[in-house]
């Protein structure tokens, strides 16, 4: 495992096997802990300051996740996506994302329209700032707010485990810049769609915001791998 410095952010209200647990899954979707390495528990237990138990835990939380795997007598291992993967998640997205903002146009209130409008405003001002972290946390809470806003308890614990397995792609994804006028564009064609209560548009907007997506990520996800052939035939 590298020299990964932990921050754990202790929590007097929530377990330790769950702070050990949050930390490590952000240190994944942020890429500090990367796909393909080894997490030993008792080197983790150390860098983390606590015993073993709550990261065995953790590990098997992650697991479920599917951001490791356990391999018995070797410990846990960061999980990679493979294209399929990805590809097989966007397509899911696409359908939920589509009938979350026809929901959204329905039954999204004045006021919950107006932090839409606010959190679109604040990915803008992450954009102009060029805050990669930032910038793909407010998209992501764009989205969420959308979800939040159909009531449908369901359909929005659907939506949140797809966020999570895609983070750390979507970073990826968000680091070319030629992505973002159009991600702009989607997002305020999609709050245009909300606000006129047009379920059409709406849906529309946000498939065809998916589809983008998926063509970036693949691109990404490409250009990583070949960047690893062109470092393994320098050796």
């Amino acid at each position: 495992m590298t020299d990964t410095k932990f921050n754990i952010n202790t929590n007097e209200y929530l377990p330790l096997r769950d702070v050990v647990f949050n930390t490590l899954r952000d240190a994944i979707l942020t890429g500090h802990l990367l796909p393909g390495e080894r997490l030993m528990e008792n080197q983790l237990a150390e860098k983390l300051g606590v015993s073993r138990t709550p990261v065995r835990e953790a590990l098997r939380m992650l697991e479920l996740e599917n951001l490791v795997e356990l391999v018995p007598r070797k410990g846990a291992q960061v999980l990679d996506m493979s294209e399929k993967d990805i590809v097989d998640i966007l397509e899911i997205r696409s359908v939920l994302e589509g009938l979350a903002t026809a929901l959204a146009c329905k039954k999204m209130t004045p006021e919950s329209l107006s932090e839409l409008k606010h959190l679109q405003e604040l990915f803008e001002k992450a954009i102009a700032e060029k805050n990669l972290e930032d910038i793909a946390d407010l998209d992501q809470k764009f989205h969420q707010h959308i979800f939040l806003s159909t009531d449908n308890d369901k359909l929005i614990q659907v939506f949140q485990n797809l966020q999570i397995q895609l983070y750390r792609y979507r970073i990826a994804h968000l680091k070319l810049d030629s992505v973002i006028p159009a991600i702009v564009a989607h997002h305020k064609g999609i709050i245009r769609a909300i606000e006129n209560h047009d379920s059409e548009e709406g849906t529309a907007i946000a498939q065809g915001h998916i589809k983008y997506h998926t063509e970036f990520i693949l691109r990404a996800v490409r250009n990583k791998q070949q960047e690893m052939k062109d470092m393994q035939n320098k050796k």
